[in-house]
Formats: C-alpha cells, structure tokens, sequence
C-alpha cells in the first residue's frame, strides 16, 4: 500500500463525528468554542490493531510529540513496516536505541508475541462491547485500561470512551473548565456527563486544545 492511498483511506470520518459534534456544541458552552476551533479535523484510525496498540504502548506516560519522535524511530527500527514479525526480529538493544524505555520493549516484544502466537481474537473486537475489549485487552502484559481505551478510540473509533487516567484529557479539562485549577476524577466525570453519548468526540477535542497536532494511534 502506498503512502497517498494510506491518506485516502484514513482520511473518512466517524459516521457519528457530524451528528456528535452538533450535539456536543448545543450541550456544552466550551465545546461551542473548542469544536468550530478544530472543526476541520476529525478522528482517524489507521484500523491495524498491532500498530494502534503498540503505538499505544510507545506512548504511555510521555507526551504526544515524545511519542511521536520514539514512534519514528521504532518505524525506521522496523524497515519501515511496523508489524509483529519485525518487531520480533529487533533486538533489546536495537527497541531500546529507538527510544523504548526496558520495560516498554518487554511490553511491545510480549503484544507482538500475542498476535504471532494466535493468542488475540482481534477479528472479533468490532462486535464486542467497550467492557469487553478493555478486559481482554487488559490480560496482555503491560497493556491497563488507559491503552484500551486509546484502542476502543484510535483503533475501533467507539463513540463514548472517557479516559480519566488519560493526563492530557485531565489537563485540558484543567485548563478549560476550571481555569487551571486541579481537577479530580470526580469533577472531570461530571463535565464529561455533558458529553454523553459522545465522550470519544469531546475528548479529541480537549486534546487538540492543548496539542493542535492531532493524537494518533
């Protein structure tokens, strides 16, 4: 597959993303701001579940532009083709080279290790519930309910995924809501109650106020 055609394929919104995005500006003040903000953007999903979740993976607890810099590197680490043959083929040394903290290279050797092995079941996540995926997901070493979710969002593009332990989305809901001020889980739960049925949308959003990148998985 070619580069352009990548594009074309990702570049197809959500068949919800319009609807949501109405529904979202009528309900909540700030997203009346945020969405015509950002409104040329949507959520895409490259729909490889080995690269949304090892991207996941490489992304924990670092920024979106650290991510992306490790990300690139592991990409070139892997020829170019990020898949879980070749990430078996890398060495410690070589995933460590790229930017992989130890601990991330177990997590990323032991996810390819699942898919070569026949372990996952991936062509049956799309019919599952949101709590379903996130427990069979969370039986993979080093994979908790955060990388679940930003599968369920950035890999099957589910509509209603909140993820408080997400610090980006903490920190927007921060800065935008509460003027900067520390927010609890209790509180951003009780934003987020606004956005209902669409929380996948409002979090896209909150994060593009803090990283006018798009996050991508």
């Amino acid at each position: 597959m070619t580069k352009s055609s990548e594009v074309i394929l990702e570049a197809v919104a959500p068949h919800y993303w319009e609807q949501a995005c109405k529904e979202l500006m009528k309900n909540d003040r700030i997203m009346r701001k945020l969405i015509p903000k950002f409104g040329t953007g949507f959520l895409m999903t490259r729909g490889d579940p080995f690269v949304t979740l090892a991207r996941s993976i490489v992304g924990q607890q670092i920024s979106v532009s650290a991510a992306q810099a490790v990300w690139d590197r592991v990409v070139i680490a892997a020829k170019n083709k990020v898949n879980p043959k070749n990430i078996l083929a890398l060495t410690v040394e070589e995933l460590r080279t790229a930017g992989l903290s130890g601990r991330k290279v177990e997590y990323i050797q032991d996810l390819a290790d699942h898919f070569v092995s026949g372990r996952l079941h991936a062509n049956q996540w799309k019919d599952m519930d949101d709590e379903s995926v996130i427990k069979e997901l969370s039986e993979i070493r080093g994979i908790g309910r955060w990388t679940a979710e930003m599968f369920l969002i950035f890999n099957l593009t589910r509509p209603n995924i909140l993820p408080l332990d997400d610090i980006g989305l903490i920190k927007a809901i921060s800065i935008n809501y509460f003027s900067g001020e520390p927010v609890s889980r209790h509180e951003a739960r009780e934003v987020a109650a606004n956005w209902a049925p669409w929380r996948t949308v409002a979090t896209w959003y909150l994060w593009r106020s803090i990283d006018p990148i798009p996050v991508e998985y």
